[in-house]
């Protein structure tokens, strides 16, 4: 009985083992650099309205390809007025539908002296077949245009449009390329915030733990104290001075702690987690970050092809030139073959008919531009104005960039110098600390010496970490002055 109970603890063991570790670790989330670069990049809203503009730019792109291709379009009408057209005046209207009576009466004056012979001719059959005639023709004349209809298909190809078209394109390819570079600034800019957060956060975790450790040793100091003051080899103002920085690191261990919080729910508010999600960076428990010394070669003529914000810069010229030309079109001629096939209702082609009837055409238009009072002229001047800025705006960007690379570079040889100084300074910190122990426990160093050596080796172990912390991120800012963040 009592091996199946061990037989069953033993089995049961590691199954109660496996199920609590998942719910244990479900609500901790262990993020590397690379891991919160990648999410800040997915979460990012900036990043997410630079990938629309680019959208928006490469259908903009496409549009602009379209200019080159013939128009096709159909219209369609209906109108209705109160009169119709008429061809023939009232007149001419009466004249006509009394053509047989008007006639008949002429020729009755005419055929008067056969009328004195005794002939008599009846022209009244002839009247009425002439008045009918004449009827006929006013009816026949009558354009019945009070309901008109009309359609037509048009073509419409543009041959030359004084190179407005080319400059249109070139304009439509530009924005394109700005939005890509607006969408790699972002970029950088978003990996540059996260590396500050992430070291940020490792930087605190660092202190947090330094700060552990020096409250222990203090706490171990002051009990020795207590216990020393209580065999009276001690007196209370050495207590008292223990105590002080007892309190002293307890009240520093307490802002470490709120600074780690509050840096990781700035982390994670810029990775797109909730901001009281529980996360451990993989740097947290390095002892000693791994620093790469190593200062790329800094090529000036690399960092105008690099840095976006020079390649914005240029985009900004090149569309104030495209721009210059499309101003300059207003003054040449413009050419176009048109074409297209027109029905109407009522049509004219044969008489005037009562249904739908249509025919082709093709054509060339041309513009000539005469006079405009100089108006191009001075849009251009304008434009080559707007030009002229641009590109000395870029030459004052490219001279300040030069500045902050120079300047990146040097804070990262200075770094790495005062890291090495702070490592050197921990070895002595610590040399001078376990001399202050083995003096105060032979009894013959004083508590203000071994407090002065904790002090120091408190500040040796928090200037390494904050040299760690200041080459990386030193690093990282040389890397985004020279546009190579990635």
């Amino acid at each position: 009985m009592r091996k199946t109970t061990r037989k069953v603890i033993v089995w049961a063991l590691p199954l109660c083992l496996l199920l609590l570790y998942p719910s244990a670790m479900m609500g901790q989330h262990v993020l590397s650099l690379d891991s919160c670069r990648a999410m800040a990049l997915r979460n990012n809203k900036q990043m997410s309205i630079a990938k629309t503009k680019l959208d928006i730019a490469a259908n903009t792109r496409k549009s602009a390809r379209t200019q080159y291709l013939p128009k096709v379009n159909a219209i369609g009408g209906y109108m209705f007025t109160s009169k119709e057209i008429s061809v023939l005046d009232d007149e001419k209207k009466a004249a006509l539908s009394n053509l047989g009576t008007n006639t008949a009466a002429g020729l009755q004056k005419s055929l008067s002296v056969l009328s004195a012979l005794g002939i008599t001719l009846d022209l009244t059959p002839l009247a009425g077949i002439l008045n009918q005639t004449g009827a006929g023709l006013v009816n026949a004349l009558r354009t019945d245009t009070r309901n008109m209809f009309a359609g037509a298909v048009t073509v419409t190809q543009p041959l030359f449009m004084g190179g407005a078209l080319v400059a249109l394109n070139k304009m439509a390819d530009i924005n394109e390329d700005l939005a890509a570079n607006s969408l790699e600034l972002q970029r950088q800019n978003t990996l540059y915030n996260i590396d500050q957060a992430y070291w940020q956060v490792v930087s605190l975790n660092h202190k947090q733990k330094l700060a552990e450790s020096y409250l222990a040793v203090v706490e171990k100091l002051d009990g020795d104290v207590q216990k020393m003051i209580e065999e009276g080899v001690a007196t209370r103002s050495d207590g008292l001075n223990v105590k002080v920085k007892v309190n002293d690191a307890e009240m520093t261990l307490t802002k470490v702690n709120d600074a780690v919080t509050l840096s990781k729910m700035l982390l994670c508010q810029l990775i797109g987690m909730p901001v009281d999600s529980e996360i451990t960076l993989m740097d947290e428990n390095n002892e000693n970050l791994i620093v790469n010394d190593d200062t790329p070669q800094i090529d000036m003529g690399m960092v105008t092809a690099t840095r976006p914000e020079l390649r914005m810069l240029q985009n900004s010229i090149d569309l104030s030139k495209q721009q210059t030309n499309i101003l300059k079109a207003g003054n040449l001629p413009t050419l176009a073959l048109t074409g297209g096939y027109a029905v109407t209702n009522p049509n004219t082609l044969n008489g005037f008919q009562k249904r739908f009837a249509g025919l082709w055409n093709v054509g060339v238009m041309v513009r000539i531009p005469i006079w405009n009072w100089g108006d191009v002229k001075y849009k251009v001047r304008a434009a080559k104005g707007s030009t002229t800025m641009a590109r000395l705006e870029m030459e004052e960007v490219q001279e300040k960039i030069e500045l902050q690379v120079k300047q990146s570079s040097f804070k990262v040889n200075e770094a790495s110098k005062r890291l090495a100084m702070a490592q050197a300074n921990i070895a002595h910190a610590e040399e001078n600390l376990r001399t202050a122990n083995l003096g105060f426990a032979e009894g013959v160093i004083t508590t203000t010496t071994v407090l002065e050596a904790q002090t120091a080796w408190l500040k040796a172990q928090s200037e390494k970490i904050d040299a760690e912390i200041d080459l990386k991120l030193s690093q990282v800012e040389l890397q985004k002055a020279l546009g190579t963040l990635e």
